[in-house]
């Protein structure tokens, strides 16, 4: 019989481990599930939910750092944050909608969530990845054993850094209690400059010298042409062509001064325009959270998401427009790549991780149905060196298969 256990504390965590290491068995352990599809489907006995330890333990916007329990949701996050003019600067997305699971899987997306899966927007090419800005954190191993690691300042430098082994475990390792994450001031003005009309050659020209100018751009992104359509922001769906943005942030007049700049560096390239505030901030959400492919229609695309040089990100795509007949669209200075495709028993992963080439890189099947992902490697497949690391690591922390047996690896 499955048994569903809603720990309200840590030592409730350590007491659901302890039982399910007495009888063999083993949890599914998930906070508020938006991401439950993401990853390899599991065939846990039990559910282990943490969506009962929820809670901002503390928050001292002075000293920029913020602890919460791990089912809290990110909106109550961001809305203390946002009272103090703060946020936290990853730019964790919002993958709910796009595993399927509508609106609803926005409110239940957790810190939690977004620190074992290491979700980061556009801004990591700035502020880095969550696990840039995760101090410390409290947990509980598979082998109920209770642990902590760093602590409530940037230079805690105390024993290993675990913190960022935890963080895009998927919860393979253990089940944290307590996160404590650095926070930044949010910045008073954001703008977009956008550059239409070219290609994904041309565009990824545009975003290296955006990105190596001296304008401190904080994101940078291109959309062909039938993904620019799909936008909620008109000047961008208006465009009928490709669009290539690039944001600044700041005080208002440093980012208006940016902006300008760009826009002067840009025009030997083709026509440029301009988001403000409102609309800056819809665009990028928008990017962050991957909305073009939850539109009417594409719900029952497959979905890659590719992490290569940004160097290749044009070659990488036009490959696997050819080869998987998708759509692309492209982030992060074209270092991250996003790939939309009619469904297939086999996610066409071989052509997908072919398109990678010899310039390095991975490729992660982000949304398909179980039985796709069950039957083809989820995670980018490993060397032989590095899945004997890794299998070696799980049973350091979990050598029971306890949590989350095989959501990222089989066997692991």
């Amino acid at each position: 019989m499955t048994e569903t256990l809603k720990p309200q504390s840590a030592e409730q965590v350590q007491d659901a481990i302890h039982w399910a290491l007495a009888g063999n068995a083993s949890f599914e352990v998930a906070g508020g599930a938006s991401k439950r599809a993401y990853g390899r489907p599991l065939d846990a006995a039990h559910h282990l939910d943490v969506s009962g330890l929820t809670g901002i333990v503390f928050y001292e916007p002075e000293e920029l750092v913020l602890a919460a329990r791990p089912g809290t949701p990110m909106a109550e996050i961001e809305a203390a944050l946002a009272e103090n003019g703060q946020q936290l600067a990853f730019e964790p997305a919002d993958l709910g909608p796009l595993l399927g699971g509508g609106a609803a899987s926005t409110a239940a997306a957790t810190l939690g969530g977004a620190v074992a899966c290491n979700l980061a927007g556009p801004r990591r090419i700035k502020a880095g990845a969550a696990r840039d800005h995760v101090l410390g954190f409290h947990a509980v191993s598979g082998r109920g054993d209770v642990f902590k690691s760093g602590g409530r300042v940037v230079k805690n430098v105390t024993g290993f850094d675990l913190s960022k082994l935890m963080t895009g475990s998927f919860g393979t390792l253990a089940v944290m209690t307590e996160v404590t994450v650095k926070v930044l001031p949010a910045p008073e003005k954001a703008r977009t400059v956008l550059l239409l009309g070219v290609g994904e050659r041309t565009a990824a020209e545009a975003m290296t010298m955006a990105l190596h100018s001296p304008y401190e751009v904080s994101a940078a992104a291109h959309l062909p042409a039938p993904i620019a359509a799909t936008s909620a922001v008109s000047l961008v769906s208006g465009a009928g062509a490709g669009v290539t943005a690039v944001r600044v942030e700041g005080p208002g007049p440093s980012v208006e001064y940016r902006c300008k700049a760009l826009r002067d560096l840009l025009a030997p390239l083709g026509a440029t325009d301009e988001l403000h505030t409102a609309n800056s901030a819809a665009f990028w959400r928008e990017i962050r959270d991957v909305s073009c492919f939850t539109a009417d229609g594409a719900a029952a695309e497959q979905v890659w998401r590719l992490s290569v040089p940004p160097g290749e990100g044009a070659r990488v795509g036009e490959a696997l427009v050819r080869d998987t007949g998708g759509r692309v669209f492209y982030d992060q200075g074209g270092g991250v790549l996003w790939l939309a495709m009619a469904p297939r028993a086999d996610a066409a992963h071989a052509a997908v991780r072919a398109a990678i080439g010899a310039g390095g890189g991975h490729a992660t099947l982000v949304r398909a149905a179980p039985e796709v992902r069950a039957t083809v490697p989820v995670f980018h497949p490993q060397p032989a060196a590095l899945a004997a690391l890794t299998a070696r690591t799980k049973e350091a922390f979990d050598p029971r298969g306890v949590l989350n047996r095989g959501r990222m690896y089989a066997g692991v």
